[in-house]
């Protein structure tokens, strides 16, 4: 490690001791470490190493260690990253795994360290275009891609940036726009909706309107209007055009190439670990990622050269700019990369990196039955469970009619699917002279009459022995370790040999599809182990085979074994011994996937395609996840290596819903091959709002159980939560209306009915928006008392404004209309009193009168009215700030009762009456809320949400 010391930079010195993230930007070619508050920045102009660092289940600290690329960085800046990063990796002992990020293509577990994103800004310290953090708003227009982690790309602002597949976000200085694209899905849609909370909170303290504008969907005088007049007005938008940011690497077969002296050569060989030589530097190119292999005891000025070699490879070929480059070092090679290898010996290898980060495995939706990454050759290493005595006796019957037959020797371990069997087996345990194991197994197929007789045959056993046998049921497909680890080996074949299926079959009109020594078959291998290792019989065609697994085949009197390109040495072993026990003596054929000749293939019907798990994606990882990554239209894994949880989100389809268990064991075989994981681990299945504490106790920060009371999928979800039950946003679609809604739309009336002279306050303008003083500021502020007192979903809309209508009769239009809704809220809050039908519109309708009736109304009388309402409502300003101030908690101590910390903690047994619940902190006198949170009020409100109800839980205040 001598050498470690010489090129180490001083700001690496202590680096790797603490669990998190640690960065450093390249300023002047050096590493210079950012500090705490400009994490999440990432200017375009300058190049940044990232350095994760993560405790494993042993207590070993395991590194992934990143260099991001700005677009507009120098090359030598970013060539400076990458050496930066090896010598990085030289300090931590060549543990780490190395990744290569690329302005607007980083990986998903680099963008899960900066939830909800990150968005790169303009500028850059080392060249010197840094742009100053105080400035005049500019408008942006993003386009928001991803379901758990976003990429967040700002477009030019213009109507040609739009389209109908992707979700867009609007960032004004007075309003946030959410554009909805008629093709965009549902996921990225309530994704759009956290980064429009982030803005808000980052950009606009808080204090912005949100909007919700859907393609497809215009009305002039709403959000939408307002939406498309930022864009110059109305238009059709075009159809998305595909980028080279949009092209998506193809996976190829992998090849291995050496790196000598830069010079990039091919290995002309099957790959194997065996080619892989401690003191070079290999280059894997599967296509979508390159692996960069380091020797053990390769020096590092090789190891900078290397990647320097690798980044013109990558040029020569063409390559995306979103293809993964991922450096590693030989010991921590990921699973990903040794499953490109025909053999990767157990043992051979060091700490897997990816292996045990945390107490918890992963997060995985599940998608189907293959894993990324899975490898051809995986040393098993499961946690057996506890199996019967060896050398014992075993007799097996079949129920044939009404009695049981009982079978050959050589016959034991031959199950048909369209009969039942009685197994009895006699051993010795311990010091008891003999014990006994005593079970039925019933076929799939097998007649009911079958399995009744074999349960009162196998009790008649029981009771001639005095009751000492274990006894027990099993199904075909659900067979007990202890069960198939009784037979060496195991081979359940099709149809049956019963009188009684034999019948069945005929009655039926089926054809009898029972396996003999004659007939075509085909044999599946899919253990590995004593206690797993069971054949079946599947149909004799292509499309049955799996480059994962090993078959026999079966043709009149030749015998073919198969042997998957990704099956492993013990599966081949077994393949063997099961054409031995179903045709003894007769010599095997061998054919290695690729290499079958066409009398193979003849009795399967002829070569086609078949499933190939090499190149496999249907389980998605989810790095640092959260609650919020329980996306309710997903079945979601969660493996915590001691037990695995199938998690049902309440969007998902009935028919899977019902499939959860099968799911789940699927993820368990495949995971007990994969990582070691016991296949008899407890497996539960949980549904979204039903999760039980040892399920949520595995997610960072606290379980927020409320989540699971919002109704509808994942966006209308986060909108309700974004927005709440009261937010004008959500009205505008389901007709209910709250306080905060209509101290809005009091405002907008009363900045329509003042003089255009008059000096607006900001809130005032931003409802206003351009047409200030004028016709599209009176008809806005009639949509928003529309939209606010509407007060059911099933309301009539309003009348449409008659042509040529004057402004005396807007006036009193929008005046009759609060007056019904203020006359209706204070009968509803006066219950005692009964409701004056004269004066409630039916269904809260506005009555539009002729302009000639509205004529007679003059200046006087619609200011006299104008004071009535706001003598009747506490006035414009009186409603908005009683509602703002409670949801603010800045209210002013005078206005409101105040109580101890005693009195509002959830815990406390009583309830305050009076207050908001939700908002309990907000009652606390300024010197009680300093104590508790060691904070001023101020300071907390600025927090994130997330944070603010992290410590509102913390203090049993939420």
């Amino acid at each position: 490690m001598s050498n470690t010391i010489k090129v180490l930079d001083p700001a690496f010195h202590g680096v790797g001791q603490r669990l998190g993230t640690e960065i450093w930007r390249i300023e002047n070619f050096q590493p210079v470490p950012l500090p705490k508050s400009e994490y999440g920045k990432f200017y375009m102009g300058d190049s940044y190493i990232v350095l994760q660092t993560t405790q494993g289940k042993g207590g070993a600290y395991f590194y992934d260690l990143h260099f991001w690329i700005g677009k507009d960085t120098s090359q030598d800046e970013a060539g400076t990253a990458a050496i930066k990063a090896v010598e990085l990796d030289t300090a931590l002992g060549g543990r780490a795994v190395q990744h290569r990020e690329i302005q607007g293509h980083e990986s998903d577990i680099f963008l899960s360290y900066f939830r909800p994103c990150i968005i790169p800004l303009e500028g850059g310290v080392a060249s010197g275009f840094r742009k100053p953090e105080e400035e005049e708003f500019e408008t942006h227009l993003y386009v928001c891609r991803g379901k758990r982690v976003v990429r967040l790309k700002q477009v030019p602002f213009a109507r040609s940036s739009l389209n109908h597949d992707d979700v867009f976000i609007l960032d004004t200085e007075n309003k946030i726009y959410q554009f909805n694209g008629a093709n965009s899905n549902i996921q990225e849609r309530a994704k759009a909706l956290e980064i429009i909370q982030f803005l808000k909170e980052k950009y606009h303290e808080g204090k912005c309107d949100v909007a919700i504008v859907d393609d497809g969907k215009l009305d002039t005088e709403s959000d939408s209007g307002e939406f498309w007049v930022l864009f110059g007005g109305f238009a059709p938008i075009a159809k998305k055009v595909i980028s080279e940011d949009d092209i998506i690497p193809e996976a190829i077969p992998a090849e291995l190439y050496s790196i000598v002296n830069g010079e990039v050569k091919s290995e002309e060989a099957e790959l194997s670990k065996s080619l892989l030589e401690n003191n070079r530097c290999y280059l894997l190119d599967c296509g979508a990622e390159i692996f960069i292999w380091f020797g053990r005891v390769t020096q590092v000025e090789e190891r900078k050269a290397v990647c320097q070699a690798a980044e013109e490879f990558v040029l020569s070929q063409n390559r995306p700019k979103s293809t993964r480059i991922t450096r590693i070092t030989q010991g921590y090679e990921t699973r990903s990369f040794k499953s490109n290898f025909d053999s990767w010996p157990s043992g051979s290898a060091g700490p897997v990196v990816d292996e045990g980060k945390g107490k918890v495995t992963a997060l995985l939706k599940q998608q189907g039955m293959g894993v990324k990454g899975m490898t051809k050759s995986t040393p098993v290493n499961e946690e057996i469970p506890h199996l019967l005595e060896e050398g014992g006796k075993m007799e097996v019957w079949r129920i044939n009619e009404s009695a049981k037959t009982s079978l050959p020797k050589e016959d034991i371990g031959k199950f048909h699917s369209g009969d039942c069997y009685i197994v009895l087996y006699t051993y010795h345990s311990g010091e008891r002279k003999e014990d006994y194991f005593l079970c039925c197994w019933f076929g799939k197929d097998s007649i009911e009459e079958d399995q009744t007789l074999a349960l009162k045959l196998a009790n008649t056993v029981s009771n001639s022995m005095k009751g000492r046998p274990v006894q027990g049921r099993i199904f075909e497909g659900k067979e007990s370790p202890q069960f198939v680890a009784l037979f060496q080996p195991m081979v359940v074949l099709k149809g049956g040999l019963s009188t009684g299926y034999k019948q069945f079959v005929a009655d039926k009109g089926l054809s009898d599809e029972t396996y003999t020594e004659e007939s075509t078959a085909l044999i599946r291998i899919s253990g590995t182990s004593i206690h797993n290792n069971k054949a079946v019989q599947v149909d004799a065609v292509p499309s049955s085979l799996n480059s994962t697994e090993c078959f026999v085949l079966q043709s009149g009197s030749t015998i073919f074994t198969w042997h998957g390109n990704q099956c492993s040495i013990e599966q081949q072993q077994l393949a063997a011994k099961v054409a031995e026990f179903l045709r003894p003596g007769v010599a095997l054929k061998h054919a290695k996937e690729g290499t079958e000749n066409s009398a193979f293939w003849l009795p399967l019907g002829g070569k086609q395609s078949y499933t190939s798990k090499k190149v496999a994606n249907e389980v998605e990882e989810v790095y640092n996840f959260s609650q919020d990554d329980l996306l309710t239209e997903d079945i979601h894994i969660l493996d915590t290596h001691a037990e695995v949880f199938v998690w049902i989100g309440q969007c998902v389809d009935p028919k899977e819903k019902q499939n959860a268990f099968e799911i789940g064991q699927n993820y368990i075989d495949v995971a007990a091959s994969l990582e070691g994981l016991s296949p008899r681990v407890p497996l539960y299945k949980v549904t979204e709002g039903n999760e039980p504490f040892f399920f949520t106790s595995y997610f960072s920060w606290d379980w927020d159980h409320s989540k699971a009371k919002v109704h509808g999928n994942s966006f209308q979800k986060n909108l309700t939560l974004l927005f709440g039950n009261g937010h004008a946003v959500e009205e505008k679609s389901n007709g209910t209306s709250g306080p905060r809604q209509r101290a809005e739309a009091l405002a907008a009336l009363n900045s329509a009915f003042s003089s255009s002279s008059m000096k607006m306050s900001k809130s005032e303008e931003r409802l206003n928006g351009l047409n200030h003083g004028g016709p599209r500021q009176r008809a806005e502020a009639l949509a928003a008392l529309n939209s606010a007192f509407n007060s059911s979903s099933t309301t009539k809309r309003v009348a449409p404004r008659p042509p040529g209508k004057g402004q005396g009769s807007q006036r009193a239009a929008a005046l009759a209309a609060l007056s019904s809704v203020l006359t209706a809220e204070k009968n509803k809050q006066s219950p005692d009193s009964s409701p004056d039908a004269s004066h409630v519109p039916e269904s809260g309708t506005f009555e539009v009168k002729s302009e000639s009736e509205y004529s007679e109304v003059d200046e006087t009388t619609e200011a006299k009215e104008m004071e009535e309402v706001a003598a009747e409502s506490g006035s414009n300003e009186g409603l908005e700030s009683s509602q703002e101030n409670v949801e603010d908690g800045n209210n002013d101590q005078s206005n409101q009762r105040t109580f101890s910390y005693d009195q509002l903690k959830t815990t406390s047994g009583k309830i305050v009456s009076g207050i908001d619940l939700e908002r309990r902190e907000a009652y606390l006198s300024d010197e009680d809320f300093q104590t508790v949170f060691g904070m001023v009020k101020e300071a907390f409100y600025k927090l994130p949400k997330w944070k603010k109800d992290m410590l509102k839980k913390k203090f049993e205040l939420f």
